[in-house]
């Protein structure tokens, strides 16, 4: 056996301090959240502003085969769902994927993948955090960007600073509203297209075949479809670090898995079945005010825009919350795997608060540099991460294709949840990542993304392998 198998530990041992001692047998994380909180923060963990705002493009790019994208990226991402639900529902930790890949892979790989996803979630809370800031300086054209920037971010932090079960609240809420928008939004929609509506009258299958039909740019054309809808789907795997703090995580992260996979499909494909149907894909109103709003006032439902201002809002201050739990969470399993300084890993009322001030520093300077220059040191910051959430996603299914044999050998019975025709699907779904990738080199500001997320990868790479020899040479004395 090579150095980086032996240094994954068997799946049955503890290497997350969830439910243990914690960091240096100090106090461990708390267990204060609930199913409810789980099963809103899996729906509404992906229902981001990427979807309100973002599916425009891909609507401009692919005409009505974007349904065909998100459909195709929906099942790439419910089997990435399921592996990493599996491994999760097997081994619950507060690291998550981080915690896998080490086991299965080498502390290496859970080094890479743990500090990246950190790095993604703190980079998102600034992008996150403003434009939040943006909507309300539309409404409030007397006050400055960076005063609802510091106003989010203090507040946020501060809910991040409290119990866990305060940020479960908040993002049960924000979720539940979410969940709620978009659930009128299809069903004025399907009451359109039946022509039930006053005013209305049901089109049929006329804008899914006119202008252009349903390929209007062929197959190039979906292929920036799947791009654009790839991304939107992001932040999935924060419901399996959050699980970790629930008190039966192994029966929560389960539930949560089975439940919002197949309604997070529903929601988007759904969402963007009702748009292509309703209005034409080409209609000037999709570019000029999004999709969404496009649809709500061909309804004539009274101040659309102001209606779907508030859903993204909502949105935004969501993500902002459950990033700043999410890195912080990360970040205090790499540090109390001895993979971080040693200090950050203080845990306090079951909050690992240093690790929460880190992170959301790391947001207040990712802010600072947005504004002081905005097209260079932010933009490398954004291009550093742009394809961080793929890089994520091949370490879980890597990690999965390695343990379920662990599990099978070792601890069968812990195989609660099971990936779907395993090893079949696994491989599909790598097939379907590096597709992707593929696909990103296409396009030139996509290729920006992925050189600068490689760029960042190798280096993290190289230092989780210099640390992982280090050891095992020090081991050997």
């Amino acid at each position: 056996m090579n150095r980086t198998s032996s240094s994954a530990a068997s799946p049955s041992r503890s290497a997350d301090p969830v439910h243990d001692a914690g960091h240096g047998g100090g106090p461990s994380l708390s267990n204060g959240l609930k199913q409810r909180h789980l099963s809103m923060i899996a729906l509404g963990g992906v229902i981001g502003a990427g979807l309100f705002v973002g599916s425009g493009k891909g609507i401009a790019a692919a005409g009505p085969s974007i349904v065909l994208a998100y459909a195709v990226s929906g099942a790439l991402v419910m089997l990435i769902m399921r592996m990493l639900g599996e491994m999760a529902a097997a081994n619950p930790a507060s690291g998550s994927f981080s915690v896998h890949a080490e086991r299965s892979i080498g502390s290496w790989a859970g080094f890479t993948v743990g500090w990246m996803f950190t790095a993604l979630l703190c980079v998102a809370v600034a992008a996150e955090a403003l434009g939040a800031a943006a909507i309300m300086i539309q409404w409030f054209p007397a006050t400055q960007l960076w005063m609802w920037v510091l106003l989010f971010m203090v507040v946020f932090t501060g809910t991040n600073l409290t119990a866990v079960s305060n940020f479960g609240e908040f993002e049960f809420w924000f979720a539940a509203l979410k969940v709620v928008a978009i659930a009128l939004f299809l069903v004025l929609g399907v009451l359109a297209i039946c022509g039930v509506l006053p005013g209305t009258h049901a089109p049929g299958a006329s804008h899914l075949t006119g202008d252009g039909g349903f390929l209007p740019h062929g197959a190039d054309g979906l292929m920036v479809g799947v791009l654009a809808s790839v991304f939107a789907y992001g932040g999935l795997e924060t419901v399996t670090i959050a699980a970790a703090e629930s008190k039966d995580p192994v029966r929560g992260v389960a539930s949560a898995v089975r439940t919002a996979m197949w309604r997070i499909a529903l929601f988007y494909v759904g969402s963007m079945a009702v748009i292509v149907t309703v209005i034409p894909w080409s209609a000037p109103s999709i570019a000029k005010s999004g999709p969404y709003v496009a649809v709500l006032d061909y309804l004539n439902i009274p101040a659309a825009g102001q209606i779907m201002n508030v859903v993204i809002l909502l949105a935004l201050l969501s993500a902002v919350n459950a990033n700043i739990y999410g890195s912080s969470r990360m970040a205090y399993s790499l540090i109390s795997r001895g993979q971080g300084p040693a200090f950050l890993g203080k845990v306090s009322g079951g909050v690992p608060r240093h690790a929460v001030l880190l992170c959301s520093a790391f947001g207040f300077l990712a802010v600072l540099f947005s504004f002081l220059w905005p097209d260079t040191l932010f933009q490398w910051l954004l291009n550093m991460v742009g394809a961080a959430v793929l890089v994520v996603w091949g370490f879980i299914a890597v990690s999965q294709l390695r343990m379920r044999r662990q599990l099978e050998r070792e601890a069968p019975e812990k195989l609660v949840v099971r990936m779907w025709a395993f090893p079949v699907l696994t491989v599909v779904a790598l097939v379907g990542i590096v597709g992707v990738l593929l696909l990103m080199l296409r396009d030139d500001n996509q290729r920006i993304q992925l050189l600068f997320t490689g760029g960042f990868g190798v280096v993290l790479a190289a230092v989780g392998l210099a640390r992982q020899r280090a050891l095992a040479k020090n081991a050997g004395r």
